[in-house]
């Protein structure tokens, strides 16, 4: 951080004074945003330092806010300022899935919750259910996510670049798959609804005590989305049998959804995801220094696998098997 980032930093806290609170370093993530701890005078916060032009605090402050007001577990926000990208936040604790999971306990209470969380948000009122500002998940940025697979992986594995025309084919092959992802409903997608984002917020109960930390992202798309993105998770594997568990307890809520539609759109955003975090977590090596990320690659070709074996996705499953090998799927961090 530099004297003059500081200094911006210094002058918000000292306007909302919190000045006199101790800080120091809570948190960071694969984006430029860095979190600081506050503890002070007026409590525990979240500093959230989000330095423009790379970052733009507006779409959490927006989401946030929405979530906020129909009860759901995210940070109040204390203070913001939009074009210093700093915000400071409700202090939620330190418990986190990813750390809840890693000291034993209960898994299925844990995806429980926050699959009843996400049942919750999927069933506000069409016209509450996605606030005012938020995107469709449209195909220009579909599409652009999962090209990172060829700017970014080929590079990382060694692989040529591949010609126009197969580049060209790779396209097409999406725009046809793409759509049928709608066959689900549409609704707010959190986009980054994973352990990492969620926590078990102590003193709370029923869906308060989900809390959602990284939404900055939404979209609206297929309620599939954020369902898979918690059960297909990049991070950790997980039991079939619970997973099978969680989807009939978020299907059985929804019994309008028929059980073909949602499968085909669960494999279409599946392969759209972990093509693109395979992506991007080869752009978090080359461009970032940030290697840790491709311990996590064979998970990910393991669930390309599992979604590329629906028949719907028999040409994307052709042209993977042709232009990455199991040869290039093998990847050391």
């Amino acid at each position: 951080m530099t004297d003059t980032r500081e200094g911006v930093i210094a002058d918000f806290l000292r306007k909302h004074e919190w000045h006199e609170a101790a800080r120091g370093r809570l948190a960071g993530d694969a984006s430029f945003r860095k979190y600081d701890r506050l503890n002070g005078p007026k409590g525990p916060a979240v500093l959230m330092d989000a330095p423009p032009p790379q970052e733009d605090v507006r779409p959490f402050v927006r989401i946030a806010k929405h979530l906020f007001k129909h009860g759901f577990g995210v940070p109040e926000i204390f203070a913001e300022d939009h074009d210093a990208g700093l915000l400071l936040l409700e202090d939620l604790g330190d418990d986190t899935y990813t750390r809840l999971l890693a000291k034993g306990h209960n898994e299925h209470e844990l995806y429980a919750l926050a699959i009843d969380a996400l049942i919750a948000l999927h069933k506000l009122p069409p016209v509450e259910a996605i606030p005012d500002g938020v995107s469709p998940y449209g195909m220009p940025r579909l599409v652009e996510e999962v090209s990172r697979v060829n700017s970014w992986y080929r590079p990382l594995v060694g692989a040529p670049p591949l010609s126009p025309h197969v580049e060209r084919a790779f396209g097409e092959i999406w725009a046809k798959i793409l759509p049928r992802a709608w066959k689900a409903p549409t609704a707010l997608v959190l986009f980054d609804f994973h352990i990492d984002n969620l926590m078990l917020i102590k003193g709370r109960s029923g869906l308060g005590s989900c809390g959602i930390l990284d939404f900055q992202d939404a979209v609206a798309g297929p309620v599939t989305y954020d369902l898979m993105s918690l059960l297909e998770d990049a991070r950790r594997d997980l039991d079939p049998a619970l997973v099978a568990d969680m989807k009939a307890r978020y299907l059985e809520a929804f019994p309008h959804i028929r059980r073909e539609d949602f499968d085909l759109s669960w494999a279409v955003m599946a392969a759209q995801r972990h093509t693109r975090v395979i992506g991007t977590f080869a752009r978090l090596k080359l461009r970032d220094n940030k290697p840790h990320y491709l311990a996590h690659m064979p998970r990910l070709w393991r669930y390309m696998d599992m979604c590329l074996a629906h028949p719907a996705l028999a040409d994307l499953k052709a042209w993977f098997d042709t232009h990455y090998p199991p040869a290039l799927r093998t990847v050391s961090a």
